[in-house]
């Protein structure tokens, strides 16, 4: 009986191997990705922030701007701003409805783009983190058409993450991979403050 089902397995395994070697062997090109996380759900910066980590293992030079966030008292901040692989903006002033000034946001996105824009015109950046870059999108502060020309016309080999709810579905469409994370329960919704190294 133990003999028969460690066959299985093994034949099941096999088969797994082949239809995996084979789609590995499809992927046939190299060039720059595009990669959205979005949706509701927490860890959309923090997936963004792993990668860093992956591509500064790989020697990889890295921007991040960070669109919404206006305190620079975070540990992914603390980390990686140390690194001399990587160039961080804290673009932000805070949550609108710290700002409450709808101008105000309007020339703080704008500005943040210029500076991302700059970055997505560097060949040496290799990989850039668009930070909420979503939300000023959504609320209209940022001309998506350009967004979408500036972001086509980044050099071939640059990868891109963009996190943020709400992704436009046109930013979507031009996207190499989406990850739309689901939000089922949080810490926040029982009363329990941001904790520092998860939350911070």
């Amino acid at each position: 009986m133990e003999n028969e089902r460690a066959q299985r397995y093994r034949t099941r395994m096999q088969r797994k191997k082949e239809i995996i070697d084979a789609a590995i062997d499809r992927a046939d090109r190299t060039q720059g990705l595009l990669l959205i996380h979005t949706g509701n759900g927490k860890g959309k910066s923090s997936a963004a922030f792993g990668m860093i980590a992956r591509a500064l293992g790989h020697g990889l030079r890295v921007g991040v701007a960070q669109f919404i966030k206006g305190r620079s008292d975070t540990g992914e901040e603390a980390f990686f701003r140390n690194q001399p692989q990587v160039t961080w903006h804290v673009l932000g002033e805070g949550y609108t409805w710290d700002t409450q000034n709808l101008e105000r946001d309007i020339a703080t996105a704008q500005r943040g783009w210029n500076i991302a824009q700059a970055m997505l015109r560097d060949p040496t950046m290799e990989l850039i983190v668009l930070d909420e870059l979503t939300y000023p999108l959504k609320f209209g502060w940022l001309d998506l058409p350009m967004i979408l020309e500036d972001l086509k016309n980044r050099p071939v080999m640059q990868h891109v993450i963009i996190t943020g709810r709400g992704a436009p579905g046109q930013l979507c469409e031009l996207a190499d991979t989406v990850t739309d994370m689901t939000d089922i329960k949080h810490a926040f919704r029982s009363g329990i403050q941001a904790q520092k190294g998860i939350d911070l």
